[in-house]
């Protein structure tokens, strides 16, 4: 059946709208017909080669939608189900996931190499990070499908699956942001506005933005900010001047830059802890003397897909939407249909893009 999909058909190409033929699900899948997809900056990491993915690949990796038919042996959802899907399900055999951090699975990306459909002319299509959401409808292993949680229209469950679980698992479980400590979080896209709605609600007592964007201030101050700096070569000494010039005790860097990193780790007190969520390439080298390291006590830490697991996570995120503490369209700056991602990814390159959800 053919469907419509935004196809990358090289690294460093630009994306292209087209028809695909998606198989019916084999044994052990899921058909499931797209509500929302996100636009991430993973999937742009993806594009111009900073991750690797085999191409041609139909990208997308943050989504929602609604089973319409199950291969043999499925039997945990059913047609007309609504389903997250989770781009890096974890194998449950492997040695992290043996020790309960199954955001570590060796075994997570292992269905990106896949052939999943073709393009109409025949040629292999791969599920770039497994799911590919950036198409109408996708088939999927039945391990990348949760059930949507009560109460979470599709649209907006579509963000849990990476920026929010991403956002609230670093402030959450990585950096373990305790009431009444200081949050500095660096980069207010998608996951960094998860990341500073996620210091609200563990309530810190301060909680700054930083972005090299003045017009992002009001959207970081709805998502919890009570401080906003434009990124500059004095951040770090702007932070200490706002917390009685200790420093915070955690930033969390959302934006996988060399310079930005180095500024989170000199903004955060003696003692402090800065968590590394953002994406960067080889060529970002942070340098550290080993003196510092000493003297300041400072814990630095990467964080993947926020130290979270999915099945757990989801339905505690759930309950914080419900109680309104936890605002997803908070998270969305622009609403657009399939054919407008090639222009989101544009705005992507070009530092202007904010934070796109796809509405099928």
């Amino acid at each position: 059946m053919a469907v419509r999909a935004a196809v990358l058909p090289a690294v460093g190409s630009p994306l292209e709208i087209t028809g695909i033929d998606l198989p019916d699900p084999g044994p052990g899948q899921v058909r499931v017909r797209l509500a929302a997809a996100g636009v991430c900056h993973s999937d742009l990491s993806l594009s111009n080669g900073t991750m690797r993915v085999p191409v041609p690949a139909v990208l997308g990796h943050e989504g929602a939608g609604t089973v319409v038919a199950v291969g043999e042996g499925v039997t945990q959802v059913s047609p007309g189900d609504g389903v997250v899907l989770n781009w890096a399900p974890s194998c449950g055999t492997c040695h992290a996931c043996s020790l309960g951090e199954v955001w570590l699975c060796a075994n997570a990306l292992s269905g990106a190499a896949d052939v999943y459909a073709r393009t109409t002319e025949g040629t292999d299509l791969h599920p770039g990070l497994n799911v590919a959401a950036f198409a109408e409808e996708t088939v999927v292993s039945a391990s990348c499908v949760l059930p949507v949680p009560d109460g979470v229209p599709l649209t907006d469950a579509a963000l849990l699956g990476c920026a929010v679980l991403t956002g609230y698992g670093a402030v959450h479980h990585s950096a373990r942001v305790r009431q009444g400590e200081t949050v500095a979080v660096f980069g207010v896209g998608g996951v960094g506005l998860a990341a500073l709605q996620a210091a609200r609600i563990a309530g810190a007592s301060k909680i700054i933005a930083v972005d090299v964007s003045p017009a992002k201030e009001e959207l970081a101050r709805t998502a919890g900010a009570t401080d906003y700096l434009v990124a500059s070569d004095t951040t770090a000494r702007e932070i200490r001047g706002l917390t009685g010039k200790q420093g915070v005790d955690v930033a969390v860097e959302c934006a996988g830059r060399a310079v930005t990193i180095r500024t989170a780790w000199d903004s955060t007190r003696r003692g402090g802890r800065t968590t590394v969520v953002g994406i960067g390439g080889k060529d970002q080298q942070v340098t550290f003397n080993a003196l510092e390291i000493f003297h300041w006590g400072r814990t630095l830490s990467g964080c993947v897909y926020g130290n979270s697991n999915p099945a757990e996570d989801l339905p505690v995120l759930a309950g914080h939407v419900r109680a309104g503490r936890l605002d997803l369209t908070a998270l969305v700056t622009e609403r657009i249909s399939l054919d407008g991602i090639p222009a989101a990814f544009e705005n992507m390159l070009a530092g202007k893009g904010g934070r796109a959800l796809v509405v099928f």
